[in-house]
């Protein structure tokens, strides 16, 4: 998935309704893509690319971690 795919305007947050942020991490072994929500600072992974937007395959992160992943996508 890309930041400028079309089924990112359409996806939702299962527990908000509201837009969702791509995440996309390259220092893993392999690249991992997720999901964000930093309304309610819920992740949701993409596994071989499925978007996984169940609300019991959302993760809650910390504080620290949002600030982190605001920093990824801002940038």
């Amino acid at each position: 998935m890309t930041p400028d795919d079309p089924l990112l305007k359409i996806l939702a947050c299962p527990l908000d309704k509201g837009p969702l942020l791509l995440l996309v991490q390259q220092e893993a072994p392999r690249s991992a893509e997720a999901l964000y929500n930093p309304r309610l600072h819920r992740r949701y992974p993409i596994v071989d690319g499925i978007p996984q937007l169940l609300p019991s395959s959302g993760e809650q992160v910390t504080d620290e971690e949002h600030e982190e992943l605001l920093r990824r996508t801002a940038s």
